[in-house]
């Protein structure tokens, strides 16, 4: 069992939704060295899609060829305000209960950031904070999101939780003081393309994106062709 990507997103309350991603922390170990950069631009895309597409406070899980994504999203303090997004990118056999419980607990902890968060029409797009995280400028990426300190904070919190519940028996006893998951309030969705809108395609949704480089587009083709183990869409 393996936890790939851990990530806290704001998400604003309109239609559609945009996502600004505040943190994230991803273990990309398992792949290649070559590979990496193309594999962690998709795992922060599949973040953002699945962050913006699903609804508020319905616990979620989306499957894509090999990994799932689970996402939890609340609403904002205030009609008309961003909330809180909690995505963690898994293999298909992770169990739901930790994931969500630690989804939970993300959200529980971190509500405070709402009050430091701009208006959605003073954050930037999700371009910018994703070039942070592949060689941007990263005081122009932070001020969409968190402060610079703050948003360090952030990922050093989710780096260590990435770690603790890659065992999945481990992060369970570490969560047994919580209540019991209802595991049957969770959507599930077996592909990213039941959470899309009518008519969209995945495809036109990589193409347009401007948060992938045009080397992880042709590495998302040439994937998808060979139906390749490593890619997440």
């Amino acid at each position: 069992m393996k936890v790939y990507s851990l990530s806290l997103l704001s998400v604003t309350p309109t239609t559609p939704a945009q996502a600004t991603l505040l943190g994230t922390s991803q273990d990309l170990s398992s792949f290649s060295f070559y590979q990496r950069g193309s594999v962690g631009e998709f795992m922060t895309f599949f973040t953002k899609t699945v962050a913006e597409r699903t609804p508020a406070n319905q616990p979620s899980s989306v499957e894509e060829n090999n990994y799932k994504a689970h996402v939890f999203r609340t609403t904002g303090r205030q009609p008309g305000s961003p909330g809180l997004a909690a995505v963690m990118i898994t293999d298909l056999e992770y169990p739901y209960r930790p994931a969500f419980s630690l989804l939970t607990k993300l959200l529980d902890e971190h509500t405070t950031l709402l009050a430091n968060l701009p208006s959605s029409s003073a954050a930037p797009s999700f371009g910018s904070a994703s070039a942070n995280a592949f060689g941007g400028n990263p005081s122009q990426a932070a001020a969409g999101g968190l402060p610079p300190a703050q948003k360090g904070k952030l990922e050093g919190t989710l780096a260590n939780y990435l770690t603790k519940y890659q065992d999945p028996k481990q992060a369970d006893t570490i969560m047994k003081v919580q209540q019991e998951l209802d595991e049957t309030k969770i959507v599930l969705h077996k592909t990213i393309e039941s959470v899309l809108e009518r008519g969209e395609k995945l495809d036109n949704l990589v193409e347009r994106s401007n948060a992938l480089s045009a080397q992880s587009k042709m590495f998302y083709k040439t994937a998808k062709k060979q139906n390749s183990c490593c890619v997440v869409m």
